[in-house]
């Protein structure tokens, strides 16, 4: 078991990052559609793993690839999990990706309230700050009535 653990972290370490993904759509200009295709595969394997940095890896890959206008709308929930991540790094990367792609049809943005909540809660000042600056590019009439107070406490 520890070594089929070890083998799997060691496999991690080969996982194409954002620079491996935009040099490979860069080399592949004739047949690009289909390697983005073959990525986009590789990247929901990545989010099926249990460690947040491979999700929040593979968050920061759907957030170029929705930069160039392919759809990620099927990763809303992924998203949210690489928000409510510990580590500020792949916090960031979450909200970065859902400022660019929620909007008021996102269905899973009411499991966020109370994660954004205690983010705006937090003592840590750049926790708040990315929470509050994020909140205003995807906020909804529901999440602004149960967010409201945390925000006029700020």
């Amino acid at each position: 078991m520890a070594l089929k653990k070890v083998r799997s972290n060691l496999d991690r370490l080969f996982d194409k990052n954002l620079t491996d993904l935009i040099r490979g759509i860069r080399n592949n200009k004739e047949n690009e559609a289909r390697y983005i295709a073959a990525c986009m595969e590789e990247i929901k394997v990545e989010l099926r793993q249990d460690l947040t940095f491979i999700k929040a890896n593979a968050v920061e890959k759907l957030c170029y690839l929705q930069m160039l206008g392919y759809d990620i709308s099927w990763a809303a929930f992924n998203i949210i999990e690489v928000m409510a991540s510990i580590k500020y790094s792949e916090k960031r990367t979450g909200y970065l990706t859902a400022t660019q792609c929620f909007h008021d049809q996102t269905d899973v943005l009411m499991l966020a309230t109370n994660m954004i909540r205690k983010d705006l809660q937090s003592a840590k000042i750049y926790e708040v700050g990315i929470a509050l600056s994020s909140l205003s590019c995807f906020v909804t009439s529901d999440l602004s009535r149960d967010l409201v107070n945390d925000v006029v406490n700020l």
